[in-house]
C-alpha cells in the first residue's frame, strides 16, 4: 500500500453525508500518511471531468444515495477501491467495502471482509483527552421521516434542564421548526446553525461535559457520544416505534450509553457511558489492514 495514501470523498453537499466520509479519512490520516481530494458529485459530468485531473486514488468514499452510481463508475475506471459508508442503494456486491451502522440492516450482516457494521455513523469528533470537560449542551433537531415535533412540551423540559445547569449553550439545525430556536429566551447562549461555520459542532462536542439531544437527531447522539459526553434523550412524538433507528436508539438506552429525561428527572443526574465510542478509528483500521497488499505487515 502506497504512501501517502491518495483518498477521494465524493461529496453530494449535504453535510451529515460528507462529514462521514470526512470523519473516515481523518481517522484513516491518524494512522498513515494520507492525501484528501473532494469531488463534488452534485453532477455526474462535472465530477469525471474534475476527476481525471487529480492523481489516481487509492480508495473513494461516498455516503448518501446519490453518490453511489457515481462511485461505481469512478472506481471502475481509475482502478480504485470503493468505500461506501451506509448499506447501498446498489447491490453490495458492486462495492469493494460497506461500512454501515447497525441500523442500517433489517437484521446483523454476515461476517465477511468486506462489510462493517457500526455503532451509529462515522463522525468528525475527536475527544480532547486529558482536558477537563464542561458545559452543557442542547442540540435540536426537528421533524423527520420517522419523529414529529411538540414544542410546547419541548419547551418545558429544555427549561427544565436550564433551571437545574448552568451555562447552558443550545444549538439548532435546518430541521429545527422556525420560531422555536427564538422561543428559548431563557437559554442566553443559542448557535444558530445558519451562522455556524462546517465542523464548528465536533470541536466543541469534544470537550463538552452534558449534552441533551432530540431523539430524532440519531446523528448527533453518536456524535456526543464519540465526544466521551454524558447524553441525555429528550422525546419527541414517535411516528413509527417499529423503525430501526428508533429501535437503536432505545437500546443505546437499555445498555446505558444514553439517558432518557425521565429518568433523569428522578436521579438527577445523566449517567457515564459504559465505554468510548471511536467508531471512525475502528473503521479506519479495519479498512486499512483490508487494503494492505499480500506480504505487508
Amino acid at each position: 500500500m502506497r504512501q501517502p495514501l491518495m483518498l477521494w470523498i465524493l461529496g453530494d453537499g449535504k453535510p451529515g453525508h460528507e462529514n462521514q466520509s470526512l470523519g473516515l479519512a481523518e481517522a484513516i490520516g491518524r494512522v498513515v500518511t494520507c492525501d484528501v481530494r473532494r469531488i463534488p458529485a452534485e453532477s455526474w459530468r462535472g465530477a469525471c471531468r474534475m476527476a481525471a485531473e487529480q492523481p489516481r486514488p487509492d480508495a473513494i468514499l461516498a455516503a448518501g444515495h446519490a453518490t453511489h452510481r457515481l462511485l461505481w463508475w469512478l472506481a471502475r475506471r481509475h482502478r480504485a477501491k470503493s468505500v461506501v459508508l451506509m448499506r447501498p442503494s446498489l447491490p453490495s456486491c458492486l462495492f469493494d467495502f460497506v461500512i454501515a451502522p447497525e441500523h442500517d440492516f433489517k437484521k446483523p450482516p454476515p461476517e465477511s471482509g468486506r462489510v462493517l457494521a457500526t455503532r451509529g455513523a462515522l463522525n468528525r469528533v475527536v475527544p480532547a483527552d486529558g482536558a477537563a470537560r464542561d458545559g452543557t449542551w442542547v442540540l435540536l433537531g426537528g421533524p423527520s421521516k420517522h419523529h414529529g415535533w411538540d414544542a410546547t412540551a419541548m419547551r418545558g423540559m429544555i427549561r427544565e434542564i436550564a433551571e437545574r445547569s448552568s451555562g447552558l449553550e443550545a444549538a439548532d439545525s435546518r430541521r429545527t421548526p422556525g420560531g422555536f430556536f427564538d422561543s428559548l429566551e431563557f437559554i442566553e447562549t443559542r448557535h444558530h446553525h445558519a451562522h455556524a461555520k462546517p465542523g464548528w459542532l465536533a470541536g466543541r462536542l469534544a470537550s463538552a461535559k452534558d449534552v441533551w439531544v432530540t431523539e430524532d437527531s440519531v446523528s448527533m447522539v453518536y456524535e456526543a457520544l464519540t465526544g466521551g459526553a454524558r447524553v441525555g434523550i429528550l422525546p419527541v412524538p414517535r411516528l413509527s416505534d417499529d423503525a430501526r433507528v428508533v429501535k437503536g436508539l432505545d437500546r443505546l438506552a437499555d445498555d446505558g450509553w444514553v439517558t432518557r429525561f425521565g429518568d433523569w428527572k428522578t436521579s438527577g443526574q445523566l449517567g457515564d457511558p459504559p465505554g468510548r465510542l471511536a467508531e471512525a478509528d475502528r473503521a479506519a483500521r479495519w479498512l486499512l489492514e483490508r487494503m494492505r497488499t499480500p506480504g505487508e505487515a
